[in-house]
Parts: C-alpha cells; sequence; structure tokens
C-alpha cells in the first residue's frame, strides 16, 4: 500500500482518534507531507525510536509508542515466567505529551499481563537507568528525545542491568514490533492493578549513592557553601534532583527561575542542549548578576551537564563537553590517587570521537584506557562485563556530547553525579587555591594542547539515513593521504572492524560494528566521519593536537578544507 492510500486508510479508520483525523485532514492537499508521515516507518533501532510528535505511521504518537509497547510485551512474554513477573518501570521527561506516551506504555504492558511501575512525576535518564536495577525490573521505558528541539520526543528501552537495551535483544523486539501491521490495533488497560506507582524510596536510595561518590568532603565543608553556583534545568527533569543533591552536601545553589517551569516548548532557548553556549545564556547573564563561580545547564531528561566557568579574565567561557570529561578525569584519579583508593586495575571509557587527550591522562596514572562506539549501553557493556570478570575496576565514562558516569549506581550518562562532581570540583579548587580555568591550562602544558571540534551536516527527508550512510560509505573507498597538515597514518572501517594502515597493513578491531569510517593522523589528532543514530544529521569530528591554541586553530581551519573537499567529491 502507497503513502497515499495508507494516508486515507488511516483518516477513515472509526478508530483514530478525532484530535487525529482533525490533524490528518488538515494535510489533504499537502503531498509532501502525507508522503513523510505515511512513506516509511519511524525506526526502532538500538537507541529505540525519535521523532516528530504528529499523527502517521513515521512520527511520535499513542499508536508508534502502543505499537513498540506491543512488540516489547510480546518479547518480555518469551521469558521464563521468574523474568515476566519482575515487571518493567517508566519514567518521561517534560517534552510535549511525554506523561501520555509513559501512560499508554503502561496499559499496553498491563493489557499483556505485565507489571508496570510508573513514575508519578518527570523524573531523569539516570533516574530511570538506576529504578530498574533498584527495582530488579526484566526492562525500562523512557520516554524522551533528549536534547533534540521541542517538537520531537522518543522512545527508549532499558535491559534489566539498567543499560539501553543489548543490539541482540532490540533485535528481537523489533521482529515482534514489525509483525504488528495494524497500528490502530494496540490495546491497553489504563485501569489495570498491574500499573504501580514507583516507590518513593528510589528518590531517596539514588541520592544517597550519590552521595558514596563523592571526593572531597573536607573541601566541600569548607567552601560549598560560600560558592556561587548557577544551575538551570532548561525546563527539564534535572531540577529537583541536581539542586537536592547539591543542597544535602551543603553546596550553595542558584537556580534560574524563568527555566525551572516544566515548559513542553523550550520557549526561553532556541534548543535545550546544553553543550550550546547560548542554552546557558539566562544562567551566564544570572551569573554575572551575582558574580557568580560556575554556571551549570542540563537537558530535558537530564543525562547531559553543559558548564561554563570563569577564564583568567573573568569572563564565562563555556567548555566542551571533552574540556569538562578531561577535567573530571584529570580530578577523579587525582583525587582516588591522593586517598589511595584508585585501584590497581582501574579502567577509563569513552566513546572513540571523545577528545584524544584521555590517553595520555590514562597513560599518566597508569590507568586502562577503552573505547567504544558512541552511545553510553556501550560503555554499560564495559561494566557490566568487568563486573562479571574481574578484569577491571570502572572509574569513569564519558562522551564528547557533555555525558559522564562516575559510579554504576545507573548505566547511561548521569548529569546528576556529574552536577555534583563538578561543583564539588570547584571546592576543591578553591579549597587548594586554584581555579577550574588554571586547572584546564596545567592539564594542556603537561600533556599538550588538543582542540577538540565537531561539525553536523543537517539532512532532511524520508531518505535522510540512507543518504548520509551513502556518503559514508563512499569515504570508504577514497584513499586519503593527509588532511590540511596531517599525513594520515590509518583508517579504521568500524562498520568493517578493520584497521589499515597507511603502508597497507591491516588489523581486526575487536569493537562493535557500526558505520563509520575515522582517521587517525600524526600526533595523535583524528577525524572521523558518522551518522547520527537520533537526528538526521552527518557528524564530522575533529581533535587537533599542536603546540598551542592560536597553531590548533590554524591546523583545524586547515584539517576542515580538506574534509569539505573530500565530502564533496564523494557527493558528486
Amino acid at each position: 500500500m502507497g503513502y497515499r492510500q495508507m494516508y486515507e486508510a488511516w483518516l477513515n479508520d472509526p478508530r483514530l482518534a478525532q484530535a487525529d483525523r482533525e490533524e490528518l485532514a488538515a494535510i489533504a492537499k499537502d503531498e509532501k507531507e502525507q508522503e513523510y508521515r505515511f512513506g516509511g516507518e519511524l525506526e526502532f533501532g538500538t537507541a529505540g525510536m525519535r521523532g516528530i510528535i504528529g499523527c502517521g505511521m513515521n512520527m511520535m504518537n499513542v499508536y508508534t509508542v502502543m505499537r513498540a509497547t506491543q512488540g516489547l510485551s510480546e518479547y518480555i512474554n518469551t521469558l521464563p515466567p521468574q523474568d515476566r513477573a519482575r515487571g518493567v518501570v517508566i519514567s518521561y521527561d517534560t517534552r510535549r505529551n511525554s506523561r501520555l506516551f509513559a501512560e499508554k506504555a503502561a496499559s499496553v504492558l498491563a493489557k499483556n499481563g505485565i507489571k508496570a511501575y510508573l513514575f508519578d512525576d518527570v523524573h531523569p535518564v539516570p533516574m530511570l537507568s538506576y529504578a530498574v536495577r533498584y527495582l530488579g525490573t526484566i526492562a525500562g521505558i523512557m520516554i524522551t528525545a533528549s536534547h533534540n528541539p521541542k517538537e520531537y520526543n522518543g522512545y527508549k528501552v532499558y535491559g534489566e542491568d539498567g543499560a539501553q537495551m543489548s543490539p541482540e535483544a532490540t533485535a528481537i523486539v523489533v521482529g515482534f514490533i514489525e509483525k504488528i501491521g495494524d497500528y490502530l490495533s494496540v490495546t491497553g488497560d489504563e485501569n489495570s492493578p498491574l500499573i504501580l506507582p514507583v516507590p518513593k524510596e528510589v528518590d531517596d536510595t539514588y541520592i544517597e549513592a550519590l552521595k558514596k561518590l563523592t571526593l572531597s568532603p573536607e573541601a566541600v565543608a569548607k567552601c560549598g557553601k560560600n560558592l556561587k553556583l548557577v544551575y538551570t534545568p532548561v525546563h527539564g527533569s534535572g531540577y529537583v534532583p541536581v539542586t537536592r543533591i547539591l543542597k544535602e552536601l551543603g553546596i550553595n545553589v542558584t537556580v534560574v527561575a524563568e527555566q525551572t517551569t516544566k515548559d513542553t516548548e523550550f520557549s526561553t532557548v532556541a534548543v535545550p542542549n546544553p553543550e550550546f553556549k547560548e542554552t546557558l545564556s539566562m544562567g551566564i547573564a544570572l551569573a554575572d548578576r551575582i558574580d557568580a563561580d560556575v554556571v551549570f545547564g542540563t537537558d530535558p531528561d537530564s543525562d547531559r551537564l553543559g558548564v561554563a566557568v570563569k577564564d583568567d579574565k573573568g569572563e564565562f567561557v563555556a567548555l566542551s563537553g571533552n574540556q569538562v570529561g578531561i577535567l573530571l578525569l584529570d580530578y577523579i584519579l587525582n583525587r582516588l590517587k591522593d586517598e589511595n583508593a584508585l585501584p590497581a586495575n582501574a579502567a577509563v571509557v569513552k566513546s572513540f570521537v571523545t577528545t584524544g587527550m584521555a590517553k595520555a591522562i590514562c597513560a599518566d596514572f597508569g590507568v586502562a584506557l577503552f573505547e567504544t562506539p558512541v552511545g553510553f549501553k556501550f560503555i554499560g557493556e564495559k561494566i557490566k562485563q568487568w563486573e562479571q570478570d574481574g578484569s577491571h575496576t570502572y572509574v569513569f565514562g564519558f562522551e564528547e556530547s557533555c555525558g559522564y558516569l562516575r559510579g554504576t549506581h545507573a548505566r547511561d550518562k548521569d548529569a546528576v553525579v556529574a552536577s555534583m562532581l563538578c561543583a564539588e570540583m570547584v571546592c576543591y579548587y578553591t579549597y587548594i587555591g586554584k581555579t577550574v580555568w588554571g586547572r584546564l591550562q596545567e592539564i594542556y602544558a603537561k600533556y599538550g594542547f588538543v582542540l577538540d571540534k565537531n561539525e553536523s551536516i543537517q539532512y532532511s527527508g524520508l531518505n535522510a539515513m540512507k543518504e548520509m550512510n551513502a556518503v559514508v560509505d563512499a569515504l570508504k573507498t577514497v584513499q586519503v593521504g593527509s588532511f590540511g597538515p596531517f599525513k594520515v597514518e590509518a583508517v579504521r572501517d568500524y562498520s568493517a572492524s578493520v584497521r589499515r594502515t597507511a603502508d597497507g597493513a591491516t588489523e581486526t578491531l575487536d569493537i562493535p560494528k557500526c558505520n563509520c569510517v575515522y582517521y587517525e593522523l600524526e600526533g595523535g589528532s583524528f577525524v572521523c566521519v558518522r551518522p547520527s543514530g537520533t537526528e538526521p544529521k552527518l557528524k564530522i569530528y575533529y581533535s587537533v593536537k599542536a603546540p598551542s591554541e592560536a597553531e590548533a586553530q590554524s591546523a583545524l581551519q586547515s584539517a576542515k578544507q580538506s574534509v569539505a573537499a573530500l565530502l564533496a567529491s564523494v557527493k558528486r
């Protein structure tokens, strides 16, 4: 059935809600919109599904949410009785229809005889991950589109270990979902006794778990009450847990009151992404007024933390996710070493597109460093592996996109624990007479300056993902000798798990496959190109090592020109 016929079928289906019928009727003369909504299906991948809110098969709505949950339910009902009985816990953030989608998911699970724990209010991704582990459920569902624009929402599934569901289990769930051809046939039981509230103790024990991860209690006790910290939840779910953990530790926090509201439109920002300085602008303005020391911002599902600190001129600078990761890595390893608490088999995990400086820092401390594909679920898999085989002890994991995790209470990035650690890090450096900015400069002086930047090329339409993957596939066929001043020493094709050196030698990469091309450049720099798994964007990552920032900036611009020329050649 073509998209026009599918559109008409939905429009005329008596089971369709009246509001949805009116929405579809409004596009009766817009064939492009009909094609977008009904020319394909919203893909359910290893990160779940994410899309624009609206009526249609390729949109986020109650029908696609209920269909996905029916597939998950059928998967769970193939498991042993003791696993089925463990149930599923569901959380959601402040986006449009998040509570509604969560309730519909719970109703479908209940209709299938599966217990559903539903949070009574918005809760972040890390607290959902923690709740899966604390309650011992067989799975978890998080309704969120993370840092995407307001028009989006999403549906993420977590496994019993609290990490996002494994690719193997996801493939089985997708198989069940795809068998449901009639989207409007899925029903739920909203009044079922199997729908239960999440116990209040989950919140309390989560906060207690975080308190055990503090590294500088003496510095916090001395400096916390006088610290001037500005925090904005950017209308998201981080407001309650972030302010609670800081206040309970005795750290003074001032919130951006206008951005504490659960505003589904995120009306005070262009996009609710704390990676961008613009998203922190209201926090920085408040910090300037009260002469604050630091600014924090979390995204709607509070798994990403943005940070701004004062430079040596007293002006606020928004740190990149890589810079915050470097600072936290350095701080954690130093404090553990100071307290003789750094495990002999300590290990750090980062995505392979995250700063190359992590390698130098870990080597200096004698700590093993592991790389994974992009996606915190892969870091969660490492934690699980090491708990089972005892080969390493996890101490920290991070991604360049402002995602960090210390501790094993959760298996996804956690902006609440990151806020706590960054706040106590500020206290610690204040306590010993330093600044965070000053420490960052010391790190650069010790290990060499590294400039990390990424760019995105926006795609649109039904074929966006296909087009992006085609570009990456084409790059694999082109031999590249250099990018700007850097010679290419090796190329990693992660889709084939192969690394090829400039002299033609090959080796197998022991890492999960993904469609990505990674160019190792001389001196420890790199360029990487991959399609985003959650947005229609082709992402390009640069990590440039140079003696100084000025030289790094010059080399970066030259490398960008080379990449632009390469992309233009493969798109012809």
